[in-house]
């Protein structure tokens, strides 16, 4: 983001956004108001709302993590990726966590197979493969949290809104305090004072949710959350190193203002799966 700096009043100087950056940030913020009721509408409805929803944001991750491997075309290896997130989710929407798991498994296989028949190069075949898991195996992580009795909805709407609050707390700080940067070889942008920002957003999150519900206390949730903040931050830094790897900017321009669907969905990616794991390891029950 950049500033420009005047003169003020009083003889100091005022740092106010460039008009590009300014433009930038508005639509920022109009796409996600709508996008942001839209995901907790259809999270409060839950079945089959939600695993629908799960079902085409999985889709359009597989299509856009293709799109990168294929240097902005989606292959055959590209639209079997696809298919096999699409037919993954919708079997651990209906309950079949167990199929989808096996979808994933061969759907993966055959996208490294094909992906390995239209390029020389081993490497972008195992991508292929690696998209359809990192497409399918959280999206489905989220469906199985969903569904946990009683605690399914809270325990997904503090995750969204401990990820948003660590979006809001990074950006917040990073472009307020600046500093050292936090790993500029994989995202020149972030600074070490943003990952704390986020990380004490997230904290924040948590203590009003243990407030709120009955199944935890507001210092369990905030130091939990406060992992959840790192988790998240750790899964902005792998897409954001795979698309250097790539030599993308973003993984599409399906959003205004934010790029595409990777861009903004790495973080509950990787605090969503990471919660369902300690969730699962509890019995299902936190």
């Amino acid at each position: 983001m950049r500033f420009t700096s005047s003169s003020s009043a009083t003889g100091g100087t005022v740092q106010r956004l460039a008009p590009a950056d300014a433009g930038n940030l508005t639509l920022r913020i109009v796409s996600a108001l709508l996008l942001g009721p839209s995901v907790l509408l259809l999270t409060f409805l839950g079945w089959p709302y939600f695993g629908l929803m799960a079902t085409v944001l999985a889709g359009v991750l597989a299509w856009e993590w293709s799109r990168i491997c294929g240097a902005g075309e989606l292959t055959r290896a590209g639209y079997l990726s696809v298919a096999a997130v699409v037919a993954a989710l919708s079997a651990a929407s209906l309950g079949e966590l167990r199929l989808g798991g096996w979808i994933v498994l061969v759907g993966a296989m055959g996208a490294a197979v094909l992906g390995r028949s239209e390029t020389v190069q081993d490497r972008v075949s195992i991508w292929y493969a690696s998209g359809v898991v990192y497409a399918a195996l959280p999206a489905m992580a989220l469906v199985w949290l969903r569904g946990v009795p009683e605690q399914g909805l809270g325990l997904v709407l503090w995750l969204l809104f401990a990820v948003w609050a660590t979006d809001i707390g990074a950006y917040a700080a990073g472009r307020g305090l600046g500093g050292p940067k936090l790993a500029p070889r994989l995202s020149p942008n972030k600074t070490w004072a943003g990952l704390g920002g986020a990380v004490v957003s997230s904290a924040a999150v948590g203590a009003a949710a243990g407030a709120l519900v009955t199944w935890s206390d507001p210092l369990a949730l905030a130091a939990l959350s406060a992992v959840l903040a790192l988790v998240a931050q750790g899964g902005d830094l792998f897409e954001s190193w795979v698309k250097r790897h790539f030599g993308v900017k973003d993984s599409s321009n399906l959003i205004a203002g934010h790029g595409g669907f990777m861009d903004r969905l790495d973080g509950v990616l990787a605090a969503g799966l990471f919660l369902t794991l300690i969730v699962w390891a509890k019995g299902g029950s936190f």
